[in-house]
């Protein structure tokens, strides 16, 4: 059975709801779970169990890759994003959450969502809010990063947004040799294209990447797609 949204999302979802109506988590959780055709949440998550976590595929990440995570709005691309981030921080990295669109308190609630507590990751987790993030901003931001840091930037799409920064190809060429050399993981946030029909394609992939300018997408070593609960991981493009 498809699911309206990702599993993360259908879990914060659930959290808003046990808050605002002052009820046990597990009884939301249970009643999110009917509402997507399954008489609880453990039989929701064990029908779903076969999707790719966060932490497989942070095991999988080799230093110097850069990561392409789309989605359509509201699918949890943000949130399976975080939880990459999350993953290596517990895995002792650094970790650093470039971010364009959220303020601190969206990234809290985010993290929150996911179960994570930002003073439960003992300061490897750090988040960037300056509005002059790209490539120049992220390189000078982890010049001095140990070897598996784990850098999310949010979201590829903007980082060109600014007149007196180069186009995204050279922003992202640049990245992509940062990360070779210095040994790091990128992982950039993507819009899909608004064309993409969830009746045609159960999932996204790199033909629904929206590019409003040019980029060659061969730069990505990996990308995940996601989309009404399915997570799949794909190759380099």
């Amino acid at each position: 059975m498809k699911l309206t949204a990702s599993i993360p999302h259908l879990k914060r979802k659930a959290k808003l709801a046990a808050r605002s109506a002052r009820v046990p988590l597990h009884a939301a959780l249970d009643g999110v779970a009917r509402e997507e055709g399954f008489t609880s949440w453990s039989l929701l998550a064990a029908r779903h169990a076969g999707s790719t976590s966060a932490r497989d595929l942070h095991a999988r990440l080799s230093p110097g890759d850069l990561v392409l995570v789309g989605a359509r709005p509201g699918q949890g691309k943000t949130l399976f994003s975080l939880e990459l981030a999350v993953e290596a921080a517990k895995a002792g990295h650094r970790s650093v959450f470039f971010t364009l669109e959220y303020t601190m308190r969206d990234v809290l609630d985010r993290l929150r969502a996911i179960g994570a507590e930002p003073s439960g990751l003992e300061g490897r987790f750090e988040v960037d809010l300056s509005d002059a993030i790209s490539a120049d901003h992220v390189m000078k931001a982890l010049a001095e990063a140990p070897r598996g840091t784990l850098a999310v930037i949010d979201y590829l799409q903007l980082l060109d947004q600014k007149r007196d920064n180069p186009d995204l190809a050279t922003q992202v060429r640049r990245l992509k040799a940062f990360a070779t050399g210095r040994g790091v993981v990128l992982v950039f946030i993507s819009q899909i294209d608004r064309a993409y029909d969830p009746a045609r394609k159960p999932v996204p992939d790199w033909t629904d990447v929206r590019l409003p300018n040019p980029l060659d997408l061969g730069l990505f070593d990996k990308a995940v797609f996601l989309n009404g609960g399915e997570v799949r991981v794909s190759e380099a493009a």
